[in-house]
C-alpha cells in the first residue's frame, strides 16, 4: 500500500467520509476566472475578506514552502432526521411554505444543528498530520485548513476527486450529496494524487428554482447579496424590506438549494457518531431567543456556529421571523 492509499486509509478510519489527494498548485483558469468576475460584479456582498489574500486563496503553495500536495476531506451532515422531517413538511406546510406551529418558531440551516465542524475537522486533521508525520520520512511541514483559512477549497476537492461543483455552488458528491463539510492538509509530502470525477448537474435546475430569493442566477452566477444564508449569517446590516419578507422562518441560514438537489434524495446520514448533534436546534422559539441575554447566549451556543453571529443580529433575525410569522396569521 502507497502512502497516499494508508493516508486515505487512515483518513476513512477516522471519521472522515471522503479522502482525495491533489497537488497543491494553483486552481484552474477557468476557476480562476469565474471566482475573479464574481468579485467584479460585487456578487460577494460585503464579504470583503474575499477580495484579500487573492494569491494565497488560489493558489496552495503560497499558504506553506514548499508544498507539495494537497489532502482533502469530507464529512457528510446530513441530519439523521432530515428527511423525515422533509417528508412531513411536505405534508403539512401551509400555502406559504411554512409549517404550523403554537407558537413562532424559527429553523436553524442543517450545518448548525451540530457543534461547530471547524473546531471538530481540525481536531481530526491533526491527528491525521500525526499519522503521516509517523509515516513520512524527512522533516516535513503540514498546514491545516478549515474554512476561514483563505483557500478555495471546493475547486480543490473537486481536483482531488471528491465530488463536482454543482449550479448551487456547493461541491456535490453522488454517493453523498451536497451536504458536506470540507478541510484541508497542505503538506511538503509529494503524494500521488487522485483524479477528478466526471459528474454534472446536466440540465437540473432545481436548485436554482428552489431559491427564494433569486439568488441562483439563471447565468451560473450567485448574487450573495441575495442570499438568506449570506442575509441571516454574513450580513452585519438591517435587511431589505422586500429580502427581509422572503426570509419566512429561516432563523440562521437556508438550506433550500441543498434538499431541492436530487443527489440529496438518497444521500445516507451523518455516520460519525462522535461529530455531536442538537435535534432541539433545529426550530427554535423565537420569543426565547428574543429574550436570551449575553450570558444565556454564551452558555447555549459556545459550541456551535451560531455562536459566530452575536445575540444582536441573532434577535435581528428573530425579530424579521416574528413578522413575517405576524404577516402569515393576517
Amino acid at each position: 500500500m502507497s502512502l497516499a492509499e494508508e493516508i486515505k486509509a487512515k483518513g476513512l478510519e477516522s471519521g472522515f467520509d471522503l479522502v482525495g489527494i491533489t497537488d497543491a498548485g494553483p486552481i484552474d483558469n477557468e476557476q480562476f476566472k469565474f471566482f475573479t468576475d464574481w468579485l467584479a460584479l460585487g456578487y460577494a456582498g460585503r464579504m470583503n475578506y474575499m477580495r484579500e489574500n487573492l494569491e494565497k486563496r488560489t493558489n496552495p503553495a503560497k499558504l506553506l514552502e514548499n508544498a507539495q500536495s494537497v489532502i482533502c476531506v469530507g464529512l457528510n451532515y446530513t441530519p439523521s432526521l432530515d428527511r423525515g422531517t422533509r417528508a412531513e413538511g411536505q405534508k403539512t406546510r401551509d400555502e406559504t411554505g411554512h409549517l404550523p406551529s403554537s407558537r413562532p418558531m424559527g429553523r436553524v440551516a442543517n450545518y448548525a444543528q451540530y457543534e461547530d465542524y471547524h473546531v471538530f475537522i481540525k481536531k481530526g486533521l491533526s491527528k491525521l498530520v500525526d499519522f503521516i508525520s509517523s509515516l513520512a520520512c524527512g522533516n516535513h511541514k503540514f498546514k491545516i485548513c478549515v474554512d476561514s483559512v483563505p483557500l478555495a477549497e471546493r475547486s480543490l476537492a473537486a481536483r482531488a476527486g471528491l465530488g463536482f461543483i454543482g449550479k448551487n455552488h456547493t461541491l456535490i458528491n453522488p454517493g453523498l450529496g451536497p451536504q458536506i463539510f470540507l478541510g484541508e492538509i497542505i503538506t511538503s509530502v509529494k503524494l500521488q494524487t487522485d483524479e477528478p470525477i466526471a459528474e454534472s448537474c446536466s440540465n437540473c435546475n432545481k436548485c436554482i428554482e428552489a431559491c427564494p430569493t433569486g439568488a441562483l442566477r439563471t447565468d451560473g452566477q450567485f448574487d450573495a447579496n441575495k442570499c438568506i444564508s449570506y442575509l441571516t449569517i454574513e450580513y452585519k446590516g438591517q435587511t431589505p424590506a422586500d429580502l427581509a419578507e422572503k426570509t419566512g422562518d429561516r432563523l440562521f441560514g437556508c438550506d433550500e438549494c441543498v434538499l431541492a438537489c436530487p443527489y440529496q434524495e438518497n444521500a445516507p446520514v451523518c455516520k460519525n457518531q462522535q461529530f455531536k448533534y442538537y435535534n432541539d436546534r433545529a426550530r427554535v422559539d423565537l420569543g426565547r431567543i428574543l429574550n436570551l441575554t449575553e450570558a444565556d447566549f454564551d452558555a447555549e451556543f459556545a459550541d456551535s456556529p451560531i455562536n459566530r453571529l452575536g445575540l444582536d443580529r441573532l434577535k435581528r433575525n428573530a425579530h424579521i421571523c416574528l413578522v413575517n410569522a405576524t404577516r402569515r396569521e393576517i
